[in-house]
C-alpha cells in the first residue's frame, strides 16, 4: 500500500512503532555505551523517551498538533545525551511543520532538514559520531530525495540505507568508539527508531503498533559505571517550566557548570543535562528562571569506585536524613538516598541540588517553609538493583519510621528483590544519632562482619543511641502544622525553648523545657551528665542549625563528662532542618 501522505494520526502511531523498535534492542545499546562515558545507559534513556511518548502523547487530526504532543512528551521523559537530542528533534520538527493536515513528502523533507538546528544549538559542543551525526545525514538524504519519492515507504527504505551507512562510519569520526570497536548507541538507537517506522508503513496497519509493550516496562537503571578519571562528578538533570523561558540563560548556566552540557524545549517546557560538581550552584540559579522538577544528581565518582572496587561483601545504604561528615560517607561508600523538598513550585534533592546554607538564607530572608517529601520508590529498586551485581548482600537503616513512611517504602521495594540478601533496619533516629549507629556499623563492617551480624548489631545500637534537640524558636514547628499556633504564641510570649528527644518507638516527645538559650544549654549538660553516670557514653556528636559557636560550647562540655573527644560537629541535613528552623542544635549519644 503506498502512501502519499501523513496525517498526525498516522505520525503518532509511527512513534510508537519505532519506540518498540528501540524498546527491543535496549539492552544491546546499554551494552556498546561508550560515549561521552561509559555509563552503560544509553539504551535505557532511549527507551525512557519512548515511554514518555507512549504515555502522554495523544494523535490529533493535524500533523502537527500531534508532533507537539509527542515532543512535548518526549520532553518530559528523557533522559541522558541522546533522549534530550532526540527530544529536542522532535521538537524541531513540530515547530517546522505547517499546520496543513496532511503532508507529502515534499513538506516532510524541508521540515526535518530545518529540525537539525535545533538539535545542534541544544548542545553546548556539539560532537560528530554520535546521534547527532546520524540526524543531521539522515534529514539530509529525506531532503535530497523529497521530490523524487513521492511514496513514504520509498522516501524512508533509501533513506534508512543512507543512516544505516552513517552509523558504520561513527568509529571513524570517534576514536573512543573506534577503540572499543563498536558504533555509537545512540545513533544506533536512531537507526532502530527509522527502522521502526520503515516496518511499520510497510505492514500499512495501525492495530498492528497498538502495544501495551512500552506501557507496561519497568526499568531497573542501572547508575554510572565509569572506568575512567572523572573530572565532574554528579550527572545533573532537571525539567523546567514557566512561562517565556529565558533559554539563553539557562543554556549559558548549564553550560558554565560543567561538561556534557544539553539544553531541550521550548519557552514553556525545557530539560537540561551537565556532568558537575556543584549541582547546588547550578540549582541555585536556575530557580530564579523557572520552576525546577524531577531533579537528578547521580553520583558518578561514587558508582565508578562501588563498580571498580567494593569495600565489603555488605552494602551500607542509608538516606539523607542520616548526618555524617562527607569524606567518612563517601571513603566507606556508603550509599545515600536523597529526600527531597519544594521550595515553591520547584523540587530540590537533599544535600546536593541545594546547600544547607542558601537553604536556611531563603527560610530566614524570604519566609519560605519547604514541604519535604520520601525519595520515589523507583529510586530505592534501582540502587538496589545495581548494589546487588557488585555487593553480596546490603544492609539498609532508615529514619526513624515515627517521622516517615520511609521504612516501609523502602520495605516494599525490597520485596520486589526476594532472591537477594537484604535487611532493613529502622534507625528510630535522625541526624547526627543515625549517623553515630551508621558509623560504628561502618568500623565494625570493615572488621570483616556478615550481613546478619551487622543487622543484629544494628539493633542493639538503635537500642543504646538517643538525641537531645535544643530549639531555638517554635516558628517553623508552627508553620509546618506540628506545633498548634496558640501553643506557638505562648510559647514565645514566654520565650520557651523546648527540648525534644524521640521515644522507643522513634517518635519525637518533649525531654524537657527551659525560659532562655541559656538555661537550655545548662539543662542538656546536666542531663548528658546523669546519662554518662548511669550508662558510660561510647561516643557523642553534635549537629546544628547555623549555629556552630554553640555546637562547640556543648562539644567541650560534653567531653568534660565523658573523657572523648567529638566524633564529629555536623549541620543538620537540610531535610531535618527545614522542621526545626536556624539555631536548633542537637546533641547526639551512644552508649556502651
Amino acid at each position: 500500500m503506498k502512501i502519499k501522505y501523513l496525517d498526525g494520526r498516522r505520525i503518532y502511531f509511527a512513534f510508537l512503532a519505532g519506540g518498540k523498535a528501540i524498546l527491543q534492542d535496549f539492552a544491546y545499546l546499554n551494552k556498546i555505551n561508550v560515549f561521552p562515558v561509559p555509563d552503560g545507559d544509553t539504551g535505557t534513556n532511549l527507551a525512557s523517551t519512548m515511554k514518555a511518548i507512549a504515555e502522554q502523547a495523544r494523535p490529533y487530526r493535524s500533523i502537527k498538533e500531534s508532533l507537539q504532543s509527542i515532543a512535548d512528551a518526549a520532553l518530559s521523559g528523557a533522559r541522558g545525551n541522546s533522549g534530550l537530542i532526540f527530544a529536542q528533534f522532535v521538537y524541531g520538527l513540530s515547530r517546522e511543520l505547517g499546520n496543513e493536515i496532511r503532508v507529502s513528502t515534499a513538506s516532510f523533507g524541508e521540515s526535518v532538514r530545518n529540525a537539525v538546528r535545533y538539535a545542534y544549538n541544544s548542545i553546548s559542543h556539539p560532537q560528530e559520531g554520535t546521534i547527532l551525526t546520524l540526524i543531521r545525514e539522515w534529514a539530509e538524504e529525506v531532503y535530497h530525495n523529497r521530490h523524487r519519492f513521492s511514496d513514504y515507504h520509498d522516501l524512508l527504505m533509501h533513506s534508512l540505507e543512507k543512516a544505516k551507512q552513517t552509523l558504520r562510519e561513527t568509529p571513524k569520526k570517534l576514536a573512543v568508539l573506534k577503540k572499543a570497536g563498536v558504533v555509537d548507541a545512540g545513533a544506533k538507537g536512531f537507526v532502530d527508531f527509522i527502522e521502526g517506522v520503515v516496518n511499520f508503513i510497510r505492514r500499512g496497519s495501525l492495530k498492528n503498533v497498538i502495544s501495551e509493550d512500552l506501557l507496561q516496562l519497568e526499568f531497573q537503571e542501572k547508575p554510572h559505571k565509569i572506568r575512567e578519571e572523572i573530572p565532574y562528578r554528579y550527572c545533573t538533570e532537571a525539567l523546567l517550566t514557566g512561562e517565556n523561558l529565558d533559554l539563553v540563560k539557562i543554556k549559558q548556566l548549564v553550560t558554565a557548570a560543567g561538561d556534557s552540557a544539553i539544553v531541550s524545549g521550548s519557552e514553556k517546557k525545557a530539560r537540561f543535562h551537565v556532568h558537575t560538581n556543584r549541582p547546588d550552584e547550578l540549582f541555585c540559579a536556575l530557580k530564579d528562571l523557572a520552576i525546577i522538577q524531577q531533579p537528578k544528581a547521580e553520583d558518578m565518582k561514587l558508582q565508578a569506585s562501588i563498580a571498580l572496587k567494593p569495600r565489603s561483601r555488605v552494602a551500607l545504604v542509608v538516606d539523607s536524613a542520616c548526618d555524617l561528615p562527607p569524606e567518612i560517607l563517601e571513603g566507606q561508600q556508603v550509599v545515600v538516598i536523597p529526600f527531597s523538598f519544594n521550595i515553591g513550585e520547584s523540587v530540590f534533592l537533599d544535600k546536593l541540588t541545594i546547600s544547607p546554607e542558601k537553604l536556611y538564607e531563603l527560610m530566614e530572608n524570604e519566609e519560605i517553609l519547604p514541604k519535604s517529601s520520601v525519595p520515589p520508590a523507583k529510586t530505592v529498586e534501582n540502587w538496589l538493583s545495581y548494589l546487588s551485581s557488585h555487593f553480596d548482600s546490603i544492609l539498609i537503616l532508615t529514619i526513624s519510621s515515627g517521622l516517615s513512611g520511609y521504612y516501609n517504602l523502602v520495605r516494599t521495594a525490597a520485596e520486589k528483590f526476594p532472591e537477594k540478601k537484604i535487611k532493613i533496619i529502622d534507625s528510630k533516629n535522625i541526624s547526627g544519632a543515625y549517623g553515630l549507629i551508621v558509623k560504628r556499623l561502618l568500623e565494625e563492617r570493615e572488621k570483616g562482619k556478615n550481613l546478619d551480624q551487622l543487622a543484629q548489631l544494628a539493633e542493639e545500637l538503635v537500642r543504646k543511641t538517643e538525641i537531645i534537640v535544643d530549639i531555638r524558636t517554635l516558628k517553623y514547628m508552627v508553620k509546618g502544622g506540628r506545633v498548634s499556633a496558640a501553643k506557638g504564641w505562648l510559647a514565645k510570649i514566654l520565650n520557651l525553648k523546648p527540648l525534644i528527644t524521640l521515644d522507643a518507638s522513634g517518635k519525637a516527645v518533649a525531654a524537657g523545657k527551659a525560659f532562655s538559650r541559656k538555661q537550655s544549654f545548662h539543662k542538656i549538660v546536666k542531663m548528658v551528665k546523669g546519662k554518662h553516670s548511669h550508662q558510660p557514653i561510647h561516643s557523642f556528636a553534635v549537629v546544628h542549625v547555623k549555629c556552630p559557636e554553640r555546637a562547640e560550647a556543648y562539644a567541650r562540655e560534653i567531653e568534660k563528662i565523658c573523657g572523648k573527644p567529638v566524633s564529629f560537629i555536623s549541620d543538620v541535613a537540610p531535610v531535618i532542618g527545614i522542621h526545626n528552623g536556624p539555631g536548633a542544635l542537637g546533641i547526639c549519644l551512644t552508649y556502651e
